[in-house]
């Protein structure tokens, strides 16, 4: 089962929409490394002002992963390690309604958070199977 994952940016005080996109690119290009689904720049959640010419728009610093469950944790794993040395505040991470911040933990402390976070969207293996039985010959 696919899960999608969206992580925004949060920039600094004096940060700007343009070095937000330039910041979720670089971001986006080393998820698409990972073996996940598909990833793309995140879509604004707001409305769309009188006189735009697109129906969507990015939503600066905003990226969008599909990725099989078993990959989430590798993916979250290289926001967390992105984020290092980057002019950002954090990373905020939404999956089903859920949202937690990577920010200025230590790694232990973001490592364990992102494993509490992703254990609690775990399908456990039994239900699974239920689920889906193996095809009967």
């Amino acid at each position: 089962m696919h899960k999608i994952v969206r992580l925004e940016l949060l920039g600094l005080a004096d940060s700007d929409d343009d070095e937000l996109l330039r910041l979720g690119s670089q971001l986006r290009r080393a998820l698409e490394e990972l073996d996940v689904v598909d990833v793309r720049s995140g879509r604004s959640a707001g409305g769309i002002s009188n006189g735009a010419k697109s129906g969507e728009l990015i939503a600066a610093g905003s990226v969008v992963v599909t990725a099989a469950s078993f990959a989430l944790r590798q993916a979250l794993l290289l926001a967390d390690t992105w984020l290092k040395n980057r002019p950002v505040r954090g990373i905020k991470v939404e999956l089903e309604g859920r949202v937690i911040e990577l920010s200025d933990a230590s790694t232990a402390e973001r490592e364990r958070l992102i494993d509490q976070f992703l254990a609690h969207h775990e399908v456990p293996a039994e239900r699974q199977t239920e689920e889906h039985p193996a095809e009967q010959t």
